[in-house]
């Protein structure tokens, strides 16, 4: 696995909110035996955040093996239509849009321009623009509305799983019942032995807004595995931002395999 590529584009899949004048949200919701599937949905999809524009810094720990590196970041978004990020004094930078994944790297004379296959690679699940954005923001990253769902409970969370669970790819969403956000959702395909489980370890108020505030992501593959610990800080939201991106000519081009 490249290093440098992966190290920077993990950033992607976790970097959230964090903001001096957040709310830390605990839980003191208390579990119901009786709430179906659709009212757990319901709730959970009535705290999707709602927003034009985001801004943050972000402190990411990688780790993968027995190499670990840390990075702070400038996270961009515009919902629904691009993610951008920078490493400092621009040394790196990603575009991600519906249509591709760009990045560029300034230390190592390389770039990717192209599908989502160099972040399907990571984390081994499809993934288009709307699920990395779900992942963000605390979502659901598989479209509830296409699937039937069972619930049941666990000591701490609604556990929501699909009725006909599909051999090649298990999903588990578990949610609080305090604010009906994810506490984590978890994907196994058993069949090539990987397994993805992202944790939403704590949530915060911004301008009325449920979002993430810690998130500890694990892929597995056989016996690889990959962690990335987020913490986030100095959000603002729906402020006017700039998404300045255009890779470097004469760089060589990352190849997927």
């Amino acid at each position: 696995m490249r290093q440098s590529p992966y190290i920077f584009l993990i950033f992607t899949l976790g970097m959230f909110l964090g903001c001096k004048s957040a709310k830390s949200l605990t839980s003191t919701g208390t579990l119901k035996d009786n709430l179906s599937a659709k009212q757990i949905l319901r709730e959970n999809q009535r705290q999707t955040a709602d927003f034009k524009t985001l801004q943050a810094k972000v402190k990411i720990d990688y780790m993968e093996g027995d190499q670990s590196t840390g990075l702070s970041i400038t996270f961009r978004m515009e919902k629904d239509k691009r993610i951008w990020l920078s490493a400092p004094f621009g040394a790196a930078r990603a575009m991600i849009t519906p249509e591709k994944v760009s990045y560029y790297n300034k230390l190592e004379n390389e770039y990717f321009d192209g599908d989502y296959s160099l972040l399907i690679e990571l984390l081994g699940i499809e993934l288009d623009f709307q699920k990395v954005q779900n992942i963000l923001l605390g979502e659901l990253i598989f479209e509830s509305k296409q699937e039937s769902f069972s619930a049941s409970n666990n000591e701490i969370s609604y556990v929501l799983y699909p009725e006909h669970q599909h051999p090649l790819l298990e999903i588990f969403y578990l949610i609080n019942p305090g604010h009906f956000k994810l506490d984590s959702q978890q994907f196994s395909q058993p069949f090539q032995k990987r397994i993805l489980e992202v944790d939403y370890n704590t949530y915060q108020l911004i301008d009325k807004e449920i979002v993430p505030q810690n998130i500890h992501i694990v892929a597995v593959e056989n016996n690889s595995e990959i962690k990335i610990d987020l913490e986030y800080k100095s959000v603002s939201l729906n402020e006017d931002v700039r998404f300045p991106f255009e890779i470097p000519s004469g760089y060589k081009e990352i190849q997927v395999k």
